[in-house]
């Protein structure tokens, strides 16, 4: 099997898994070999495995009655950018290899989101609580332990932001009118971290109008969130701008399937309607 089909049929698995199943790493993996076909995963999963294996060997050093929070957070900070060497591109932020776990792996360098799943899996490898926030603009996660909590922002090396902090970031963000929700501090899913990993690279895409390969990116998606109704919708009308009709057909037709959503159903009813009359 190649490496490209190989990482499709992981991505093709984790489509059918429920969301706390997901393993976040591996299914980046995955969607870095998509764009990088030639490239042998092996490596990649043992430097994962090492970043694991070095936070483990730093928490059984310590003493039990000193696990606490901060000390959760400290050893997060000495593994992923102490002695592994990770921060966020600031010289370059918009490079697609920001995006891609693969390339941020070599580089030591990417975007809130490739970066947030790294911190998000070694984490989780030793049962500590942490999940991916819907803050706008910029990734950032949540660790948790025996109610008290803090946030951090893994593009700065894993540093915890408070409300001030949180602020500023929204207003350089946002524009300065956009105030702190509470929807901002809600956690997201797995599917919803990959899905905003990959929005990533499509936005890029699209907006040099490379819409041939932001199809491709869509097509990522869909296999690891088969049941998202918006990505059979950006399809459906990416396919019926770039003229593939009955492709629009088939997936707009997908989207009417799976939507709840009755104006966007009417819309796309009609829509549907009008590429047919085009291929007659």
């Amino acid at each position: 099997m190649s490496n490209r089909a190989e990482a499709r049929e992981i991505l093709r698995r984790i489509g059918d898994q429920p969301d706390d199943e997901i393993d976040l790493a591996e299914a980046a993996l995955a969607l870095g070999a998509l764009e990088l076909p030639n490239a042998d995963l092996a490596p990649y999963r043992s430097h994962i495995g090492a970043i694991v294996g070095d936070l483990a060997a730093r928490i059984a050093a310590q003493d039990p009655e000193t696990d606490g929070l901060e000390a959760r957070i400290a050893h997060l900070h000495a593994v992923i950018g102490g002695r592994h060497g990770y921060s966020g591109d600031h010289d370059t932020y918009d490079d697609l290899q920001n995006a891609n776990l693969l390339r941020v792996i070599d580089r030591r360098r990417g975007l809130p989101v490739a970066l947030g799943i790294l911190y998000m899996h070694a984490a989780r490898s030793q049962g500590w609580p942490m999940v991916g926030l819907n803050f706008p603009g910029h990734f950032l996660v949540r660790i948790e332990k025996d109610g008290a909590r803090a946030i951090l922002d893994p593009f700065n090396e894993g540093q915890t932001r408070s409300v001030v902090d949180l602020r500023d970031l929204l207003k350089a963000t946002a524009g300065s009118a956009a105030e702190l929700e509470p929807g901002h501090y809600q956690p997201v899913s797995n599917r919803d971290v990959l899905l905003r990993l990959q929005n990533n690279i499509k936005l890029r895409h699209l907006s040099a109008h490379e819409v041939p390969k932001a199809l491709e990116v869509l097509e990522a998606m869909r296999l690891f969130a088969p049941h998202e109704p918006a990505l059979w919708r950006e399809t459906g009308l990416l396919e019926a701008h770039a003229g593939n009709l009955k492709d629009a057909i088939t997936a707009l037709e997908t989207f009417m399937a799976l939507t709840g959503d009755d104006h966007h159903r009417h819309q796309t009813a009609s829509l549907i309607q009008q590429l047919k009359n085009r291929l007659n």
